[in-house]
């Protein structure tokens, strides 16, 4: 995926770059699952980026700005008996609080978007937790529209 040119928080030009995760980005993919509200240790992250990468169906990818990892998007295709077809769950996305508002979103929105399209999938979907209206303003600004809730249970020890 080529580099693009993206203003940074100064206004200044920065060089946007989208690629496939590696192992070796663990200790920054911890770093900004933390910034969603999952920390985990860089071992923990290493270990969960293999497991994405050892499952086709899963695509994880990071944006770096001017060489430094600042954003994460992560998808997965599944079949859905309700619709009669694949689809694409967006499993995690954030991009670090000082590369917010800079078109970083957007353009991992458009990568994950385009995983779908290339694999046949037309329907692509993600959740956010009711307390980051933020995060479902920008969905819907990106064309995604408000469609049902997800309710959670634990299953404990």
């Amino acid at each position: 995926m080529p580099g693009v040119v993206a203003l940074d928080d100064t206004g200044a030009h920065a060089t946007l770059r989208i690629r496939a995760a590696r192992v070796g980005d663990a200790g920054d993919v911890a770093r900004l699952l933390a910034f969603l509200g999952y920390p985990c240790s860089q071992s923990d992250a290493a270990e969960r980026i293999t497991t994405v990468l050892a499952e086709p169906r899963q695509h994880l990818l990071v944006a770096e700005r001017d060489g430094e990892v600042c954003a994460l998007v992560s998808v997965y295709a599944l079949y859905s008996l309700a619709h009669g077809g694949e689809l694409a769950r967006i499993t995690a996305m954030v991009v670090a609080p000082e590369a917010q508002r800079c078109g970083i979103g957007r353009r991992l929105l458009r990568e994950a978007e385009g995983v779908a399209r290339r694999t046949g999938i037309a329907r692509i979907e993600v959740t956010s937790n009711t307390r980051r209206g933020e995060a479902h303003a920008f969905y819907r600004c990106c064309g995604y529209s408000d469609d049902s809730a997800r309710f959670v249970k634990l299953l404990g020890d």
